[in-house]
């Protein structure tokens, strides 16, 4: 078998219903292994090992009692810090919300639950889903899996941090600007940003209302999947949930890619931002790989990257200073400062800004569908770079927003972080597929053929050498 914190959730969820492993059995190993490794990643906010153990107990009963069971059961979960479990923290890993214990379950939680998940632990995220990483706030920010040093990818961090380094097979992040698709790019994994509306953000810390996804980070495309399948649905408490059918997002993983029309941007990384060589060169391999085994591409131009980004960031920022209004004014000294500094622009902008910028976000969402008609699926750059030092603040500053996700936020569009391999350095690089509205079923079948001949998902990070705290 393999080692028990490398199974994959569907593999983990089979053997615990055929009972060739206990889920008391899977989640003391992520718990073991968690307190040998994460005080060197910080993955962890909270982490409760009695409740997850008692969970586990009773997951097993249910299996051999031959009580009806979900497609997770026994599975442990864990979720970014802004999303809300019934009487666990949500502090947005921030000294605001410190003291916040969470009421009830988000909606994306209660039915990870129903699926029969186990939750292990909230997950270190970027101050308020913005602000990181961060070192002057009460806990320290996540590091990346296959070098503490690095930058793990933000918001999420702590998400990406965590699956990658074999903790939990799913975690949730959110994604407003590209933060599932960023620690999914930087920690070598899937990440899952659905069309707008189909998974719900009730119970989630908000950073901008109609910009906010919720989504998963897993080590697998058919992972992705399930987890997608499980969190999505109308919930009619959510002003922006869809009311569509959600389907089974695996049913096309072995369809394979022959005769598929992709197509290409290549002006995000080549024009409008210059990607490292590195990540030019293994972008291209990627898609080269695709042309030889029978899909169509080619080379199409959109907006500028610039165009998307000013967009995006003029709804974000706009709607984020509405949210955190009263406590910019009365708790300003509570916040960090790498938050402060990104937030607080925002609050030059007016109501024409804000307005002509809802009205220019639904012109480009319009002009880039159109590509639709023609295409099944888009590819191009997530990232210009990989990783960078997490402790150099010129580093962060200067490489954090070089990258090309924002457009899919403000379009709505499905996009999926895709890794395809390694630079020279061992770090993990990234693609993104981009599909139709409420067609995430497509990105992951292209997604799956391409794992299935690549097998970059099946290399780990080995923690005794890239998590351990350095040595006084």
């Amino acid at each position: 078998m393999t080692e028990l914190h490398w199974l994959e959730a569907h593999e983990a969820a089979e053997l615990i219903a055929t009972k060739k492993l206990t889920s008391l059995e899977l989640t003391k190993a992520l718990l073991d292994r968690i307190e040998r490794y994460d005080q060197g990643l910080n993955a962890f906010l909270t982490l409760r090992p009695d409740q997850a153990l008692k969970d586990a107990n009773r997951a097993d009963e249910a299996v051999n009692k031959n009580e009806p069971i979900g497609p997770l059961h026994g599975v442990p979960f864990a979720l970014k810090d802004i999303i809300d479990a019934a009487e666990w923290p949500t502090t947005a890993h921030s000294q605001l919300l410190a003291d916040n214990i969470a009421q009830n379950d988000a909606e994306v939680t209660a039915r990870l639950k129903k699926a029969g998940g186990i939750l292990l632990g909230k997950l270190s995220t970027h101050e308020f889903a913005l602000g990181g990483p961060s070192f002057d706030l009460p806990w320290p920010p996540a590091r990346n899996a296959w070098g503490r040093e690095y930058f793990p990818g933000g918001s999420s961090s702590g998400s990406g941090a965590a699956v990658a380094a074999g903790f939990v097979p799913i975690a949730l992040g959110s994604d407003t600007g590209g933060s599932v698709r960023n620690p999914a790019s930087m920690n070598g994994l899937l990440g899952m940003k659905a069309t707008y509306g189909r998974v719900s953000r009730r119970g989630v810390v908000p950073l901008s209302f109609s910009l906010d996804h919720v989504g998963p980070l897993t080590r697998s495309v058919k992972d992705n999947a399930l987890a997608l399948s499980v969190i999505s649905g109308f919930d009619e408490e959510d002003p922006g949930s869809a009311d569509t059918i959600t389907p089974d997002f695996s049913k096309y993983l072995g369809a394979g890619i022959n005769g598929l029309k992709i197509g290409i941007i290549r002006h995000f990384y080549k024009e409008d931002m210059i990607a490292s060589d590195e990540m030019s060169s293994g972008l291209e391999e990627a898609f080269a790989f695709l042309a030889r085994n029978g899909a169509k591409l080619e080379e199409i131009k959109t907006r500028p990257l610039i165009d998307f980004a000013t967009c995006n960031r003029i709804i974000l920022l706009s709607e984020a200073c509405a949210i955190h209004q009263k406590w910019l004014i009365e708790r300003t000294g509570e916040y960090g400062e790498s938050l402060l500094t990104r937030l607080l622009p925002g609050t030059v902008f007016n109501a024409v800004d804000y307005v002509q910028a809802v009205r220019t976000r639904a012109r480009y969402a319009a002009e880039f569908n159109q590509n639709f008609k023609k295409f099944d699926a888009i590819v191009t750059v997530n990232n210009m770079e990989v990783a960078f030092p997490i402790e150099d603040r010129a580093a962060c500053e200067k490489y954090y927003s070089r990258q090309a996700r924002t457009p899919f936020n403000v379009t709505g569009n499905p996009a999926l972080a895709v890794p395809i391999g390694f630079n020279n350095g061992g770090l993990p690089m990234s693609m993104q597929i981009v599909t139709n509205q409420f067609d995430e079923a497509m990105a992951y079948r292209i997604a799956a053929f391409y794992e299935e001949h690549t097998n970059w998902t099946k290399t780990h990070p080995d923690l005794d050498k890239t998590a351990a705290l350095p040595v006084n």
